[in-house]
């Protein structure tokens, strides 16, 4: 069935000296281990079992130009890569041209987490062994890690789900190579209720936020899963599981692998009540500066993360070209669909002929995220104002690689609006964060009950951190009285502004079943000439991208897989 499945421990012990990404990982310094060499029943400590552990964490992908050198978000109708080759993988997956032959590897990745899957319950079947002494919370603490385990192990299934829609469970089974491993898919029914099983049944006891103990590095736990991680990626795999393209759109509607095949309102309800749990927990606030959500670890925003280093990485990958002595790629150009959906400061979209746009200065006054997400021409980086019209220091045209749009990416980036160089910084990777959560909130309870002041309330609680100006009537731009179809537009224009180019967009408009449409159409940016000291703004084609309804909501299963396998169902229309 799957072929990571037909692989000896061996192998599986293998990926413990990866460590990749994870400062705080150690390696596990051998050539050869055994199973009874990891869970050793004389290792009092459990120091072999726990870095056994961190190889589970080392799975778990940093979205940091992940894709082949690109974000994912790159691949929707945010952004495009700015490398010129055709054949880069974000431009692949917008435009579609691939098969169950062909998905590129970085988002074909049913193998790598069936892989974290197998080693998962490798541990949990064998942590039991290890006499830790330690205990947290009056539990031994190799129980902690064994609800670890488990939790990473739903978060793979989670990621499996979003792809491909129902797969294979395991429960807690390692299958050897001698064992038939011809097993069918479970129904995305089946997949959704044992990922909310297993993050119930682990929530209370995850350590708790933001440390293990209070004289602890506050660095040293900020990877692992809290009770809060468990209940946000419940609340999460419940809102995929209401959203259009599983709750009464299925692409296949009587088809159970690839969503319900009924629709029922009450899974809007129990998705607002999944999120409304983490914010009843008191813990977890939104920061005051949005940049720093990014920049500070250990924050109080943070829900889960992947760990990074401290470098410039980003910087160096994605900041502006042009630039002495602080070296850009530009690999990110933001599309003008993106930049248009930031509202003005004053909350009131650019379309709205009372928001005060101005089509000839279209930066001014702009929704405060704009600036900390992306980087316009005039803005403010290294001490100068950023050039990106035709010939300017940052779009000077020719072989060198550069924004294709007249944009580049600001967000995940330090503070270097007055400095001359870069530094290094936090790089982790928030996998789940608060403000996720509360717009995942204001979303699931408008679909049950529509517009109501808790919708109101979250909405505005995000705008307010986000820098928009309150107005007269305290509403931060948004209009009274909205029904729940106009105050779905309205929230999800928010996500896509808060959200950018965190691995949301690209998933969101698939749930939403919006990709049909914004796939469809150009990708568009700006051809900025200047003339004097007037600059005309000309729109321009970028990239025409490509979405095939309804099959590419769903991702095909591995060719390989459903030739080996006689009972794995390829997804409809692969």
């Amino acid at each position: 069935m799957i072929m990571t499945y037909q692989k000896n421990i061996i192998a599986a012990l293998a990926l413990v000296l990866i460590m990749a990404g994870c400062k705080k990982y150690e390696q596990f310094p051998v050539d050869k281990v055994g199973i009874n060499t990891v869970f050793d029943p004389r290792d009092s400590a459990g120091q072999n079992a726990q870095k056994y552990l961190y190889g589970i964490y080392s799975i778990m992908k940093n979205g940091h130009n992940r894709v082949a050198g690109d974000y994912l978000d790159a691949a929707s109708d945010d952004a495009v890569s700015s490398a010129n080759s055709p054949q880069n993988v974000v431009t692949i997956l917008s435009t579609g041209a691939y098969n169950s032959y062909s998905l590129p590897n970085e988002e074909n990745l049913f193998g790598t987490y069936y892989a974290g899957i197998r080693q998962a319950n490798e541990f949990v079947n064998h942590i039991d062994v290890v006499p830790t002494l330690a205990k947290y919370k009056g539990l031994s603490l190799k129980y902690v890690w064994k609800s670890e385990a488990r939790f990473l192990r739903a978060y793979f299934y989670f990621e499996l789900l979003k792809r491909y829609g129902g797969i294979p469970l395991m429960g807690n089974k390692v299958y050897t190579i001698s064992d038939d491993v011809t097993l069918p898919r479970n129904s995305f029914d089946e997949c959704v209720k044992y990922i909310v099983s297993e993050c119930d049944a682990i929530k209370d006891s995850l350590i708790t936020y933001p440390m293990l103990k209070p004289d602890a590095d506050p660095d040293a736990d900020s990877h692992r899963p809290t009770k809060g991680s468990a209940l946000a990626l419940k609340a999460k795999v419940l809102l995929y599981a209401a959203s259009p393209l599983f709750n009464g759109g299925n692409i296949e509607s009587s088809n159970p692998l690839t969503g319900y095949t009924d629709f029922q309102a009450s899974r809007w309800t129990a998705a607002a009540a999944a999120a409304k749990d983490v914010m009843n927990l008191g813990t977890y606030s939104l920061l005051p500066n949005f940049k720093d959500v990014f920049l500070t670890q250990s924050n109080s925003e943070i829900l889960f993360m992947r760990q990074g280093d401290n470098s410039n990485s980003v910087e160096t990958n994605n900041g502006p070209v042009g630039y002495t002595g602080a070296t850009g790629r530009g690999q990110t150009s933001p599309t003008q669909e993106l930049v248009n959906s930031f509202t003005m400061s004053n909350g009131l979209p650019i379309t709205d002929p009372a928001s005060g746009y101005d089509i000839n200065n279209p930066y001014k006054d702009r929704d405060p995220r704009l600036t900390n997400t992306i980087l316009y021409n005039g803005a403010t980086w290294l001490n100068s104002a950023l050039q990106t019209y035709e010939g300017g220091l940052s779009k000077p045209n020719g072989a060198l690689q550069q924004t294709k749009t007249s944009y580049y990416m600001r967000k995940f980036m330090g503070n270097f609006e007055n400095t001359n160089s870069y530094a290094g910084h936090s790089t982790d990777w928030l996998i789940i964060r608060y403000a996720d959560i509360v717009l995942a909130y204001a979303e699931a309870q408008n679909e049950a009950v529509g517009a109501t002041a808790d919708v109101y309330n979250a909405l505005i609680s995000i705008r307010r951190r986000a820098g928009i100006l309150p107005g007269a009537d305290n509403q931060y731009g948004l209009k009274s009285g909205m029904a729940k179809e106009e105050m779905r537009v309205v929230i999800q224009n928010e996500r896509r502004t808060e959200l950018a180019f965190e691995e949301n967009r690209y998933w969101d408009i698939r749930r939403w079943k919006l990709a049909e449409t914004t796939m469809n159409q150009p990708r568009t940016g700006l051809s900025i000439a200047k003339v004097g000291n007037t600059l005309n703004f000309n729109a321009l084609d970028v990239l025409t991208t490509k979405f095939s309804a309804p099959k590419m909501y769903l991702y095909p299963i591995p060719y390989d897989e459903v030739q080996k396998n006689p009972n794995m169902k390829q997804t409809p229309g692969w």
